[in-house]
């Protein structure tokens, strides 16, 4: 069973979510206030945590900000349904998704296997080759999700981190938003989606500027990215 930290005031729909959620091999814990959510989902005992935005007390954008300032455990968000400021605001503080309440438990749980399988080290076979990607100063494990820039180690969340292992494995190539949902995020590029833009956003911040100011990963306006390579 994987362990699961639920975070919402709604009773009855976390009690409907925990018995969904383990039969489909999660064993749910819940919480419905965000002082607690905060505090469980930093022991370190969750594998991912669902928080809900609406909370009584402190906000769950608040708790998910004092969880990054610790933790990159996974988040997935559950925000109201057509509430974009809360979603970029989430992802932008480092949500590896969100989902729009109410939703089915289905969509729910694809969308946690999704983060998990993005997000788990792969088993490393002995015989086989050191898996590290380099270009320039970045070097990704994808097998133990590391990364580093130049001599620092780089702290991305799992969501990031996939992003970063696509662009790297095409550097100086324009990488398609369509391309770049469907390898690192496991689905379609939907329209209005800005999910793509908020987290290369965020990478952004991490590696920083290049020497004349510019980005290390450079967009073309309706295309795509393309990480630099010097």
């Amino acid at each position: 069973m994987i362990p699961v930290l639920l975070v919402d005031d709604d009773c009855e729909l976390t009690e409907m979510l925990a018995l969904y959620l383990a039969r489909e091999g999660f064993a749910a814990t819940t919480v419905a206030t965000g002082e607690e959510g905060e505090h469980l989902a930093l022991t370190g005992a969750y594998q991912i945590v669902v928080l809900d935005v609406m909370l009584p007390g402190i906000t769950g954008i608040e708790v998910l900000r004092r969880i990054r300032a610790r933790s990159q455990v996974p988040v997935l968000l559950l925000t109201a349904r057509g509430d974009n400021i809360d979603r970029i605001a989430g992802l932008e503080l480092g949500a590896d998704d969100y989902v729009p309440k109410p939703s089915s438990p289905g969509e729910l749980v694809a969308r946690l296997r999704a983060i998990l399988r993005r997000v788990q080290p792969q088993p490393v076979v002995e015989s086989a080759a050191p898996d590290a990607i380099c270009t320039g100063a970045l070097t990704l494990w994808p097998g133990r999700r590391q990364a580093q820039w130049g001599e620092q180690g780089l702290e991305l969340t799992g969501t990031e981190f996939s992003l970063l292992e696509v662009l790297a494995r095409q550097p100086g190539q324009l990488v398609s938003k369509q391309d770049l949902s469907l390898n690192a995020l496991g689905r379609p590029l939907t329209r209005y989606d800005r999910r793509i833009d908020v987290h290369v956003s965020s990478i952004r911040q991490k590696l920083g500027p290049r020497a004349d100011g510019s980005s290390w990963i450079q967009s073309v306006r309706g295309m795509g990215y393309m990480l630099i390579v010097e």
